[in-house]
């Protein structure tokens, strides 16, 4: 008979062995640098005269914020609803788009992000489910990310995804390709705003927001899904935390119909706006991006009877 697994938060040692350094700088270091450093530029651009801050600065902030935000979330809902849970086929030129998203979203190897979730699906709010909130919300948001079980990232890539040339790739150059877009790019673009004689302040807030803007983003999902997705919560903290995930935050269907490109009905101009990682796959339908589209039944549009 086979024994039944121990809860993870229990069964992982919480110590120095086990920490995951690329976790707590993705959930934590890289996070707090962007909060610290969008508060110092605007500390210095209005204590020093020398620097120019404009009253429109925070406005174009928040919009590369947003637009970031919006950026990562892409990512992790065509990771998590295409090669995730199979609701359909990316062409190549999507697939590329959804890894240079998930490097921004920093999501780590595909192949992690894939067998953690299975587990997840597998065993869910049981012993053995990597975040079970059951265990303890702090565990369920941030602890599983941050002691990891080396058995864990030792297991090979998904069937279904094994011979997929982008993820071998993304996966073999995951390192170097964070590092080339999270340091080396705006290494290159402070470069070239001070060759071309730009301001290097408004640079500093813009890169300094979308860091915060991918923090608060990538928050919001594990807390979202992995915590507030298994619990009772009121309907306007699932709209709030669905706008800051793209939809992956609305998780009530999610157990019994996870194979849908949708997680709101696809009828409705609010349900496509506050479901848009759903909404980007309808667009890449149109362009011929995916193909096979699955959406769960209670999302299909239902035709309009007419009147008696």
């Amino acid at each position: 008979m086979k024994a039944n697994p121990l809860p993870r938060s229990v069964a992982i040692p919480k110590d120095w062995r086990t920490l995951d350094w690329a976790s707590v700088f993705a959930a934590i270091i890289y996070p707090v640098l962007g909060v610290f450093a969008l508060a110092l530029a605007f500390t210095l651009g209005l204590a020093l005269d020398s620097l120019t801050l404009a009253w429109w600065h925070p406005v174009v902030a928040l919009a590369v914020g947003a637009v970031t935000l919006v950026i990562c979330n892409i990512g992790i809902g065509v990771l998590h609803r295409i090669w995730q849970h199979k609701a359909g086929e990316l062409a190549v030129r999507a697939q590329i788009i959804t890894a240079i998203n998930c490097i921004i979203a920093m999501q780590g190897k595909l192949k992690d992000w894939v067998n953690y979730h299975s587990q997840h699906h597998r065993l869910s709010d049981k012993p053995g489910d990597p975040h079970n909130p059951h265990e303890g919300k702090l565990w369920a948001w941030m602890g599983w990310l941050i002691f990891r079980d080396s058995g864990d990232l030792e297991r090979p890539t998904a069937l279904w995804l094994r011979d997929m040339k982008t993820i071998q790739i993304l996966d073999r150059h995951y390192s170097l390709m964070t590092l080339g877009m999270h340091l080396m790019l705006p290494a290159l673009i402070y470069l070239l705003v001070w060759v071309l004689g730009g301001s290097l302040l408004l640079t500093f807030i813009l890169h300094a927001a979308a860091v915060t803007a991918r923090g608060i983003q990538f928050h919001a999902t594990i807390l979202g899904v992995n915590v507030f997705g298994h619990l009772k919560t009121p309907l306007w903290v699932d709209y709030l935390l669905a706008v800051l995930t793209g939809g992956e935050a609305f998780h009530d269907h999610h157990h019994s119909d996870p194979v849908s490109a949708l997680h709101l009905p696809r009828r409705g101009l609010l349900n496509r706006l506050v479901d848009y990682n759903g909404t980007i796959l309808l667009i890449f339908e149109k362009l011929k991006w995916v193909r096979d589209l699955k959406i769960a039944p209670q999302f299909i549009a239902q035709p309009q009877l007419p009147a008696q």
